[in-house]
Order: C-alpha cells, then structure tokens, then sequence
C-alpha cells in the first residue's frame, strides 16, 4: 500500500470520525453528564440532515446548520418531555421519539427516501471556493468538521461549568439530592436533551452536506457507533477536565471510523460492518473488566501452577 492510499485512509477516518464526533458529544452530554440514555439518535441524526438538505436545496445553506440543530432541539424537548412529564423511561421514549422521526423524515424529504444534493449550493461548495488557489484547496471537509468541533468542544467546556451546566451534571449524578436543592431536575433534564440532540442534529447535517446526498437510512446505527466510540474515548482519556474527556469522544470516533475504513479497504462486505460494530462495542465495554481480570487470573495459574509441583 502506498503512502497516498495510506494518507487516504487517515483522511478518510478523520473527516468522518471529527463529523461524526459531534453525536458522540451529544451522547457525553446526555449519557454521560445527564445519565439519560436517549435512543432517538439515530431518527435525530437522519431528521438533521433532512432539515439541513431541504434548506440548503431551498437555497440557504447557511441557514441550514440552525435549521438543523434546531430540528434536533425539537426532537430532544419531545424526548425529554416523554420522559419528565409523561411518566416514560427513558429507553422507552427514546424508541417512541425513534420510531416516530421515521415517518417525520420521510415527509421533511417530500415523502422520498433519498435527496441528491449534486448541484445544491452547500457550506462544504461555499468553503470550497473560498479555499481555492490556497495550499489548503480540496480540503473543506476536514477543516469545516474540525472547526466545528473545536466550537462545540469549547461550548461544552464553558457550558458545564456555568450554574446550569453543574445543575445539570448534578442531575445525572443524584437526581434526589438536586430536588433537595431546590432544582427543578425536569427543566435540567429537558436543557440537557434538548442541547444533546441539537449536536446530534448538526452532526446530521453536515455528514449529508458533505456526501452530497441524504437517504432516509444515514442515521441507522449511528446510536451504536456514538457509544463505541464514547467508550473508546473514555479508555483514553476518561479522566480529567471536560475538555479532555470531550477531546478524548474525538478520539474514540476517529479510532472507530478508522477501523471501519480499513474494514472496507480490505473489501469486506457492507453487510458485515454492522457486526463490526458490535465486537467494538464489546470490547470497548469488556475490555476494562477483562484488563482487571489479569491479576486474579495470573494469581490462579501460578497457584495451579505450585499445586502441581
């Protein structure tokens, strides 16, 4: 393999991983500081790059990234509702709020299940010519996915430390003890969401925007991959101040796609990606468990070991 195909490769998984990187935040706001485990990602991600495509088909495409992101905030809000005011678990109202956005979607993309973007103006053409006879020409999709996870990483950072940002935290980590405190943890719960889906919206968008078409499946799995990726990142860095941990989401899902690139690269079928997934699923969540296992299992071996003598 030569060193172009090689830096293909890394190009590749790092254009998908930093885009799809925003959807691992939304599930480090949501799952992890907020302890909501929200199953609408998949229908928020696909609504956000229907929004996104119908506005920039319109002819706005900069009006298409808060369009889009406010779609996911409504979706969020619907979730978060189903959730404090109606009584639903959790689980249950992600997969209610999942299964609706499907119908949603459909009707967003004019009762289609595929809308070609080729000839629409989007923000990925509009930086594209802007970046001509630069040395940075052709490489847009990079640098807009990088530039939007430094904001949203930055926004984390700041938000989270602000008097709803530890209000929200607290939320996550001993509901109880927040309504003590005279917290209403349903108007935390729902701000909470409501930002989540917003990433998980913009996410959408920009993925759509960068491949120059949506189906009405791009956002299937995507709960799956955010998760692995979560975990991977936690492994690496788990500890420390939220802009690391938040860095460390990038890292898993950049790892993950490029695991997912060079499963391609050595032309494994499409069918089989989905299995892919779930081993690094697996792993990512056995493997520290597995990892503190050592110790014990050595411990056993060398008693088996003298027990033998």
């Amino acid at each position: 393999m030569s060193l172009s195909a090689i830096w293909g490769l890394i190009q590749t998984a790092l254009e998908l991983g930093l885009t799809c990187s925003l959807t691992v935040l939304a599930l480090f706001l949501s799952y992890s500081m907020l302890n909501v485990c929200d199953l609408s990602t998949d229908g928020c991600f696909t609504l956000g790059a229907a929004v996104g495509a119908v506005v920039a088909i319109s002819g706005h495409p900069y009006l298409s990234i808060p369009a889009a992101m406010g779609a996911g905030m409504l979706s969020g809000f619907i979730t978060a509702v189903l959730q404090t005011r109606m009584g639903i678990e959790s689980l249950l109202a992600g997969i209610i709020v999942n299964t609706g956005l499907y119908s949603i979607n459909i009707a967003v993309m004019g009762k289609s299940s595929l809308l070609n973007m080729n000839k629409t103006e989007t923000v990925f053409t509009k930086l594209k010519a802007l970046l001509a006879d630069t040395p940075l020409a052709g490489q847009q999709d990079l640098i807009l996915a990088l530039f939007a996870v430094i904001l949203v990483i930055v926004f984390l950072a700041l938000f989270l430390r602000t008097r709803l940002g530890l209000a929200i935290r607290a939320t996550g980590n001993n509901p109880d003890m927040v309504r003590s405190s005279s917290i209403n943890p349903v108007f935390t719960t729902t701000v909470g969401l409501c930002v989540a889906n917003a990433f998980t919206g913009l996410s959408g968008c920009l993925l759509a925007q960068s491949q120059k078409s949506v189906n009405i499946d791009i956002g299937s799995g995507m709960v799956t991959i955010a998760l692995a990726s979560l975990l991977i990142g936690q492994t690496f860095l788990g500890r420390g101040s939220i802009a690391k941990r938040a860095a460390g989401m990038v890292v898993g899902s950049v790892i993950f796609r490029l695991v997912y690139t060079i499963a391609l690269r050595f032309n494994m079928p499409a069918f089989m990606l989905k299995l892919v997934s779930s081993v690094i699923v697996v792993i990512a969540i056995a493997g520290p468990y597995l990892k503190s296992q050592v110790p014990s299992l050595r411990r056993r071996l060398a008693g088996s070991g003298k027990e033998a003598k």
